[in-house]
């Protein structure tokens, strides 16, 4: 193991052994203490031993004033060497310095012109902030209600997204609120727009799921079977200065039945009666295509439906109409939809044409951009938390029938109506009390609705209960019952009594 220099020996100066002393010759040399080093004056060795001489140190012998000790001579040529590395440190030292000041001098001219820069944005949020206060103030000169006190301008952040917003971010969301707000006041200032807006389409191409998205909230019922709309349904959506009445009709198909017929004419009428119409499309499922001849070949190129060019020659010239095709997502190459869109453009002359999934949300807000464009100039006629003008009994009915289509397959479905025979609404926080009848055409369908031990039955009405306290904000008790009504859907009375054939359109 390496140690270290002794601490009772000078660095830099080394010592010899010191010479027997005459009266010790006959007894032989004696060896030094401390590894053979004599000590400095003063220190003291590992073992004191104030009677033996040859334990102390032996003091160093005097010398003259003009001669120098070899230790003071290497301590010279220590501190000269010492020097001279100094100097070198100082030469780099003065040449890191003229660095160091022409680095400063580059600092402080961006230091210059940051501060001019600083003083410019400065001025500019003046100037915004003076240009809010003046177009506040010109708010509330005529006749705005002015803003409560403490409360907050803006919508209020979520207590998470706040959480996770730093600091910076929060103040930069600060400085562009006037902005936000600036901008709300100017589609504020823009002529208000009011129109009725009819989705016209096909059975199950998606109507309804649009709806639900541009109301973001699931009004209609949906379900994958066919004709699941029967009634024509309005949700009220306020888009910036534009009040857009959207009117889900059920799909026009081929009547087999008076109550397909009824659904048609409720379709017809809505078309007729809309200042724009939005005809909905459904893309191609490429599962359902003839497979390909060989592979990496894209397949046949993708056409219009015979029953959408049937449509489209019956809805007639009156009102604009909005193409969008939906359910986009299923084509993984977007590409192949492009003949598509083509050959329907060739068709009539839309004014829009929007691709768009509903399911997924995307593409929505451009379909109601395209809409509020086109609706006319005129006051609204709802109020802006109106969601629709059909009563909360309807939607009953209408969820309850729901849970049927996706409990049941086959022929149920379209052989069940639901009517509401009593409903409660108690003034108070108590709970809603309703009372559905479950109509269907035979026995055997009464069976399956009901299923053993009343399973199906309790399973349909405990999925519509929390369907209908979702929408109206309470408990609700309701009551089902299943009753065989022989040939309801050919039946003008029949359907009049459910509700079907009153020419209701809104």
């Amino acid at each position: 193991m390496v140690k270290g220099r002794p601490p009772s020996a000078p660095q830099g100066a080394r010592t010899r052994p010191q010479a027997p002393k005459p009266s010790q010759a006959a007894a032989g040399p004696r060896p030094a203490r401390n590894g053979g080093r004599a000590g400095r004056p003063g220190a003291s060795s590992g073992e004191e031993s104030p009677t033996d001489d040859a334990a102390i140190p032996r003091a160093r012998p005097p010398r003259r004033k003009d001669e120098a000790h070899p230790d003071d001579r290497s301590r010279g040529a220590s501190k000269r060497g010492g020097a001279e590395r100094a100097a070198r440190r100082g030469d780099a030292d003065r040449g890191g310095a003229e660095r160091a000041a022409k680095a400063g001098d580059a600092d402080r001219g961006g230091a210059e012109r940051a501060a001019k820069a600083g003083d410019a944005e400065r001025g500019a949020r003046k100037n915004r902030g003076a240009a809010a206060r003046s177009s506040s103030a010109a708010r509330g000169k005529a006749g705005r209600a002015p803003r409560p006190a403490g409360e907050a301008k803006g919508r209020p952040l979520p207590e998470r997204a706040a959480g996770a917003l730093g600091g910076g971010q929060q103040q930069r969301r600060k400085r562009a609120e006037p902005r936000r707000v600036e901008e709300a006041d100017a589609s504020l200032d823009l002529p208000r727009r009011s129109g009725r807006v009819a989705l016209v389409g096909r059975p199950n191409v998606g109507k309804s799921t649009l709806l639900n998205a541009a109301l973001g909230h699931p009004l209609a019922i949906v379900s994958p079977t066919p004709q699941t709309t029967r009634d024509a349904i309005l949700g009220v959506v306020h888009h910036g200065p534009a009040e857009i009445a959207l009117l889900d009709t059920p799909g026009l198909h081929r009547p087999r039945t008076e109550l397909g017929r009824v659904m048609n004419q409720a379709a017809r009428e809505a078309a007729r009666s809309a200042d724009v119409i939005v005809f909905v499309t459904e893309a191609p499922d490429p599962a359902r295509l003839p497979r390909r001849v060989k592979e990496g070949e894209d397949g046949p190129p993708f056409a219009p439906h015979p029953g959408d060019l049937a449509l489209l020659a019956d809805l007639g010239s009156e009102a604009p109409v909005v193409f969008v095709l939906n359910k986009v997502d299923r084509v993984r190459d977007k590409a192949r939809l492009l003949p598509l869109l083509d050959a329907f453009a060739k068709i009539r002359d839309f004014a829009a044409i929007v691709p768009i999934s509903a399911l997924r949300e995307d593409g929505v807000q451009r379909v109601l951009d395209e809409v509020a464009k086109l609706c006319p100039e005129r006051a609204w006629g709802f109020a802006p938390d109106e969601l629709t003008d059909r009563p909360t009994r309807f939607f009953a009915a209408e969820y309850v029938r729901e849970q049927i289509l996706r409990a049941t397959k086959a022929e149920v479905p379209h052989a069940s109506a639901v009517q509401i025979e009593r409903y409660v609404e108690p003034t108070g926080d108590g709970a809603l009390h309703i009372d559905a009848t479950i109509h269907v055409e035979r026995p055997g369908q009464k069976k399956i609705l009901i299923g053993a031990a009343a399973e199906q039955l309790k399973r349909i009405g405990t999925e519509a209960r929390l369907r209908i306290e979702e929408l109206v904000g309470r408990q609700v008790n309701l009551k089902l019952w299943v009753r065989v009504t022989p040939e309801w859907r050919e039946s003008l009375q029949t359907l009049e009594e459910l509700g079907y054939n009153k020419g209701e359109t809104s």
